[in-house]
């Protein structure tokens, strides 16, 4: 693949465009004028995607770009895009490449120098940070842990010391073994569940793991939570 455009070409532009988590009217102007400017829409779901531009009337021709095949699809896109294409890039829900596909093709239409453009929007760190009520002047996003449960165990050893609010996706089945990892090696953090936002069921759920390990019974477990863990209390200060 050719590292540079020929001189005088004009590639297109890759637009990498949030969409919204849950309510279709987070979807900003900005992006709807992107959906009607370019030529083909990128998308992790077509299905998904479909959706979103029944909801606004839009017709468009959507390309599917899901993991783990997101490298096999990546010739065909930069293709267009070098015979100067616009192309909107779209995952499910919120801003493409945080926890999503979309990375690796972002990684090469700027090797290649396609320009790319942020449409930004909703995401779930943002949002869920916004509400938690836990500090936000620093935060450390973590996506989803490590699928087995010694190697979490090992990563949040690793952030026993982290001053930060700690950001993380979380599946419905790991929701009970997680808060216990998080006690047994964080120890009484602040934590906050965040589900369902800006749907109809949006919750948000605060206390220690001890304390959400007891309400998980109540708790309506459909859809991935974005967990927010606290950072350690500060020592009292002697007197």
């Amino acid at each position: 693949m050719d590292s540079e455009i020929n001189e005088g070409e004009r590639s297109g532009t890759l637009y990498v465009v949030a969409t919204p988590i849950g309510n279709l009217d987070d979807l900003t102007f900005r992006a709807l004028k992107t959906f009607e400017r370019v030529q083909f829409i990128v998308c992790e779901d077509t299905r998904q995607t479909q959706k979103i531009l029944n909801a606004y009337n839009f017709k468009k021709e959507l390309f599917s770009y899901y993991q783990p095949k997101e490298r096999q699809k990546i010739p065909q896109i930069i293709n267009r895009l070098k015979k100067g294409e616009d192309v909107a890039l779209v995952s499910d829900a919120g801003t493409p490449g945080i926890s999503d596909p979309g990375f690796p093709l972002i990684k090469e239409a700027i090797n290649q120098g396609i320009k790319v453009v942020p449409i930004p929007g909703a995401s779930a760190v943002t949002a869920a940070l916004s509400a938690a009520g836990l500090p936000t002047h620093r935060f450390l996003f973590l996506g989803f842990p490590p699928p087995k449960k010694e190697a979490t165990k090992k990563l949040l050893r690793s952030l026993k010391d982290e001053t930060g609010t700690l950001v993380f996706y979380l599946p419905p089945r790991k929701f009970s073994a997680f808060l216990t990892l998080v006690q047994e090696t964080l120890g009484e953090r602040q934590i906050v569940f965040a589900r369902e936002m800006t749907k109809i069921y949006e919750e948000f759920t605060r206390g220690t793991p001890k304390d959400l390990i007891l309400s998980l019974e109540k708790m309506h477990r459909k859809g991935e939570a974005t967990v927010l863990v606290g950072p350690p209390a500060k020592p009292k200060k002697k007197t």
